[in-house]
């Protein structure tokens, strides 16, 4: 078992304090959008010793587990992390593993810099991702039903101002109408003032009851950061959903998204494959995005991790990743789950003792462990400890 000091990313959309606060730390001031915990290459979390997870995974691989490494090598294929959003991040969507893999190729082939403003594709890994919130959370994910996405337009009082813009809302089905109706928008060149007249009219709207109302302050938070930016159109074609501490998102590859604003625990697969798509100063490539993106409206559900006597499970579809959550409603010894596979523990309120083979750790928020491959842990304490795994 090795603690895993987690390493910071400052990304500007971050929250300047809640992160610090939950690590019990004095804030900087300054963004402090992510805390990693895990072997990723841009940010391989150091341990007690001095070495990185990533180089003791390189001398121990067998610390991965047999059926991890038939299935993704030496390689930790999930990576856990803290996310505090104060702004919306970009309109995004991740690959599956044959888009990344295809993709990276390509940007290979073609000789594009990996630390290129122009890639892409970082990586040839798939990136589906679950999030746990910890404060209130606000999302969108997903596209809403676009004749209901019309309605709602025009209940904001713009029918006549999009009518050309949103008209495919109306005449066509599903992705098709979305897919172009999308694209419009990344192109409205000089007709941006339309941004600015849904905008004007998303201000009276703001006290208006149920999705409307939920629809109209969607468009002024995210202005308030994006000003004017065509990219709050395409915003609205996305269902939002308001997360209670403990409820759950999970997205599988092709799922356009942004986070508006809260704190959450995000797994994900060990990837940095991100492909945005408004909302950002950053690339827009636009032929990527039509061949990652589900334009499909699909409906998203809010889940909860199921299970009892202290030990849960989150809903998980991916070989990459599960998430359990120890919660035990009394000092007692839990078994740390799934000592077949790698794992990284991540304590977010409380203090557990964490005591395995050969070593015993105490963590409080914001420590984590890493415990390999057979070695049985009992975990002892309050509170919450979120554990990741391999899904295979």
């Amino acid at each position: 078992m090795l603690e895993l000091c987690g390493v910071r990313q400052s990304y500007d959309w971050g929250t300047t304090d809640a992160i610090a606060h939950l690590l019990g730390l004095e804030s900087d001031g300054n963004p402090w959008a992510e805390q990693w915990f895990g072997a990723h290459p841009f940010g391989d979390s150091p341990t007690p010793d001095g070495l990185s997870l990533g180089e003791h995974l390189a001398q121990h691989p067998e610390y991965l587990g047999s059926a991890c490494r038939e299935s993704f090598g030496n390689r930790l294929p999930f990576l856990v992390k803290l996310l505090s959003a104060r702004t919306p991040l970009s309109l995004q969507a991740h690959p599956s593993r044959q888009q990344a893999c295809a993709g990276h190729a390509r940007e290979s082939l073609l000789g594009v810099p990996l630390t290129s403003a122009e890639r892409s594709f970082k990586d040839d890994w798939p990136k589906p991702e679950t999030i746990v919130a910890l404060t209130p959370f606000e999302a969108l994910v997903g596209f809403r039903d676009p004749r209901r996405t019309a309605d709602l337009f025009e209940a904001l009082g713009v029918g006549d101002v999009l009518a050309s813009l949103i008209r495919p809302l109306r005449e066509r089905d599903g992705a098709p109408a979305l897919q172009e109706v999308f694209l419009e928008v990344l192109s409205l060149g000089e007709r941006r003032h339309v941004v600015d007249e849904v905008l004007a009219k998303a201000v009276s709207h703001l006290d208006a009851p149920g999705e409307l109302g939920v629809f109209a302050r969607t468009a002024v938070e995210i202005d308030e950061s994006h000003p004017s930016d065509p990219g709050i159109l395409a915003a609205l074609l996305l269902n939002h959903f308001s997360l209670e501490p403990g409820q759950s998102l999970t997205l599988s590859p092709g799922i356009m998204h942004s986070y508006l604003r809260g704190t959450c625990v995000e797994v994900m697969a060990n990837s940095d494959n991100v492909l945005r798509g408004g909302l950002t100063t950053k690339h827009i490539d636009v032929d990527a995005l039509l061949q990652v993106v589900s334009f499909a409206p699909v409906p998203i559900e809010v889940d909860i991790a199921h299970g009892s006597d202290g030990t849960y499970v989150y809903p998980s579809r991916f070989e990459e990743f599960e998430l359990w959550l120890l919660q035990p409603t009394s000092d007692r010894q839990l078994p740390v789950p799934r000592d077949d596979s790698a794992r990284v523990g991540l304590v977010t309120s409380g203090e557990f003792r964490l005591s395995g083979d050969d070593s015993t750790s105490v963590l409080r928020p914001g420590g984590a462990a890493f415990i390999p491959a057979h070695e049985s842990v009992l975990a002892t304490g309050h509170g919450q400890m979120f554990v990741a795994a391999s899904g295979v």
